[in-house]
Order: structure tokens, then sequence, then C-alpha cells
């Protein structure tokens, strides 16, 4: 797909609550928090929305500048089912498909993200496009087409979506990355640690 045509929702309001008091979204990677670091990823596909905590939270001054859209989500502590419910809602209503990511996956490239939305084609059946990693576990990110939308919107507790990309059955297409980055999350203070240490 081109990349005006793919937009991107970034799942951010979750609460952090694993990281005993630091939040993993603001955590320095590359000289930027996690989180900006990202959105300017995801810009890389195509128009971004990032579904945020409300206001006010630090996670907002980490994407000072940035030419995307806020999405505050009042009922964020639900699940990320109340992100995504929201988010698909929030699409222009011709937008053919729409890119899931995760905010806290820190390996990821502008390559892996460019190679899942070159696998797109809505011509085909497929109705989502699901990264693995390069021994076929799948994860994040995931595509969803338009005639999944209206199960997204309808998401609730913390669901992730795994009902809707379950249901699509046969019609899911796997898209292989690079090692584990489409698995690799940091959630804790110890992932962090490990994550950094080879590249001390």
């Amino acid at each position: 797909m081109t990349k005006a045509s793919l937009p991107v929702i970034l799942l951010a309001a979750g609460a952090s609550s694993r990281m005993r008091g630091r939040d993993k979204l603001m955590e320095d990677v590359d000289g930027q928090p996690l989180l900006r670091r990202q959105t300017r990823l995801a810009q890389s596909v195509g128009p971004v929305t990032v579904a945020l905590p409300p206001a006010p939270h630090p996670r907002y001054t980490a994407l000072t500048g940035l030419d995307i859209a806020p999405l505050p989500i009042p009922d964020a502590a639900e699940g990320m089912g109340a992100s995504l419910r929201r988010a698909f809602a929030d699409l222009p209503p011709d937008t053919a498909a729409a890119m899931v990511m995760l905010a806290d996956m820190p390996d990821l490239e502008p390559g892996d993200l460019a190679c899942l939305a070159a696998s797109v084609d809505l011509s085909s059946e497929t109705l989502v496009w699901r990264a693995t990693t390069e021994d076929g576990r799948p994860g994040h990110p995931i595509i969803f087409a338009a005639a999944l939308f209206d199960q997204l919107k309808r998401l609730s507790g913390d669901d992730g979506g795994r009902a809707v990309v379950h249901g699509a059955g046969a019609r899911v297409q796997m898209v292989p990355l690079p090692g584990q980055r489409a698995r690799l999350d940091l959630d804790t203070p110890e992932d962090w640690a490990a994550w950094r240490k080879p590249q001390e």
C-alpha cells in the first residue's frame, strides 16, 4: 500500500504497571523517549494516531512537534480493547486498511514496517497481515482490512484484537521479520536492563 493510504494506530495508553514507578514509554532509546522513537517510526508508513492516557500526562511531552493525532482514551484502564475501539472509530470512513502497532517494541525498524505494508494486497481474500518472528511466531505490528473494522470497534476489556485475528482464520497472512523483533517488548526494569546490556 502507498504511504498516504495506510494509517497507523500506535497503542500508548497503557499504565506501564510492571515498571514499578517508571514509564517504559519514556525510557531513553536512540537518544529520545521510546514513545517519540516509535511514533516517528510509525510516521514512515502513514498518518499516525497515538492512543494515550487522558491529559495531563508526561507522554504528551514526548510527542511535541510531531505531526500526529493524539487520541486520549478516558477508559484506558479497561485495557487495550478501549484504545482499539476508539481508534478504529476515529479513522476516516474511507480507510481501506490500518496498521496497529505497540509502542513498547524498541527493536522494530522502518524496513520492518515497510515490509509489512508492502505485503498488503487489498484485491486478495486476505483480511489480516501479521508480522512474525523469523521462526514464524506471530507478533506485531498487525494490519487489518476495513472489512474487520466493525468488529474492532466493538472490542472490550484487554482484548488486543486476538479474537478478530482468530476469526479471520485462513485469511491471515504471516509476514516474517528478522530475528525476534515482532515479539520483543519490554515490560519490566529487568527486561530493559537485559536489553540494554549488549548495547553497552
